[in-house]
Order: C-alpha cells, then sequence, then structure tokens
C-alpha cells in the first residue's frame, strides 16, 4: 500500500480500530503527535493547555529526580505503550527497567506491557483518565496510576491489589509514600501549588529514607 493510499485513510476520533490497524494509519502521518487507542476506541487529545502544561511539568521534575537518585529506573513523557490490545499515550511514567526485575518491555521501539506507575494529568480529560484508562492500566497491571484532578483540586493515588486498585492515603503529614517506589514521595498539596521546592524538599526526604536505600540493594541485587 502507498503512503498516498495510507493518508486517505486518516485516524478519526471516536471510531474503532484494531491495533494495528491503529499504528499503520498514525506512522503514515508524521505530524500527527497525539493519538491513543484505549479499548479499541480512537481517542485525538485537544490541544494541552497551560494549566496541563504547568502540572506535567512539575511531575516530570518529581519523577526525573526520583530516576536520578535510584539507578535501575526510568521516567518518560508521552510514550506510546503497546499494552494488551491498545495503545495508551500517558502523560507520564516510571518504570524499573526490564534488567532490573521491571515488569515492561520494548517492540518495535514502541514501549511494551505496563510502567510500573502512571501518571495522568486531568484537566479536560477526566473522563478518558478516570474511564477507559483506569480500565485499561488495571487490566494492563500497571501497579500504580496517580491522577492529578486538577479542577477538583485533588491527587488520587491508586495502588493495583489483587487485580483492584485500592487508594493510597497520606500519612498524618499529609505526604503520599509509593509502595513500589520506596522513597518516591509526594505532598500533593504543593504539587497542585506549583510549589516546586516544596515537592522537591519531601521527595529528598524520601531518597534520604531507609526504606530508599533498601531499594537501592535490591535493585543491585537484580542486576
Amino acid at each position: 500500500m502507498s503512503a498516498a493510499e495510507q493518508v486517505s485513510h486518516p485516524l478519526v476520533g471516536g471510531e474503532r480500530l484494531s491495533r494495528e490497524e491503529f499504528l499503520r494509519r498514525w506512522e503514515a502521518l508524521p505530524e500527527l503527535k497525539f493519538a491513543e487507542l484505549l479499548e479499541g476506541v480512537v481517542y485525538l487529545p485537544s490541544p494541552l493547555s497551560l494549566l496541563h502544561g504547568t502540572h506535567d511539568f512539575a511531575v516530570a521534575n518529581w519523577l526525573g529526580d526520583y530516576a536520578q537518585a535510584t539507578p535501575g529506573c526510568e521516567g518518560g513523557l508521552s510514550t506510546t505503550w503497546l499494552m494488551l490490545e491498545d495503545a495508551p499515550q500517558p502523560d507520564c511514567f516510571l518504570r524499573i527497567l526490564p534488567e532490573y526485575g521491571g515488569q515492561s518491555g520494548e517492540e518495535r521501539r514502541l514501549a511494551k506491557g505496563a510502567p510500573e506507575l502512571i501518571v495522568e494529568i486531568a484537566v479536560s480529560s477526566s473522563a478518558r483518565d478516570l474511564g477507559p484508562k483506569l480500565r485499561l492500566y488495571r487490566t494492563g497491571g500497571v501497579r500504580e496510576y496517580i491522577t492529578v484532578l486538577v479542577e477538583e483540586s485533588r491527587v488520587v493515588w491508586r495502588r493495583l491489589v489483587a487485580g483492584e486498585w485500592l487508594i493510597l492515603e497520606p500519612g498524618a503529614d499529609g505526604v503520599l509514600r509509593s509502595v513500589v517506589f520506596p522513597g518516591l514521595w509526594l505532598d500533593p498539596a504543593a504539587l497542585l501549588g506549583r510549589d516546586l521546592p516544596r515537592v522537591a524538599e519531601v521527595l529528598k526526604q524520601g531518597l534520604e529514607s531507609a526504606d530508599h536505600r533498601r531499594f537501592l540493594i535490591t535493585l543491585a541485587k537484580q542486576k
């Protein structure tokens, strides 16, 4: 099939496609940067707002600082994942590298499987993030899923336990603490207020914790 024939069948929001057909059409549209296949349905997100972008930046810095201090872990932004029969494009992810015992991999230069942690910034995308993505990430095996509900001023951190989502509660100090990534601590109020120094301060405390030190030893043994 020629490139012209491929472009004659563009991606259309709401259309039902197989993952292979979705990826084939997308690859023929190099100018299209954001698209997702969720539960077999094509989603073409609207332009990202300033609110989305600034919160995305804060989350990316937070996860990036953790990955930098935790050999064996890496993060990324707006990456397409081959997950079950779909192709989500989460805002941010953090994973344990496969050579360190992580559960995800790579295929055709795309991420495959499920990262251990996904973060979605929900401004205009709440219905998608709390609907098909919530279901896909649960079924696909994402171990922790954070939704930053900007308009509601809430951060919801879910953990997968026995195939179901359980909501992580903050400690008495208001700090949320990852179970999968020991030392990944978050002050949700600081994140929502885009108080980056406070976000960094709380993460630093987590990185200096005994739990994080033990996690580093565990990861090193997997190598």
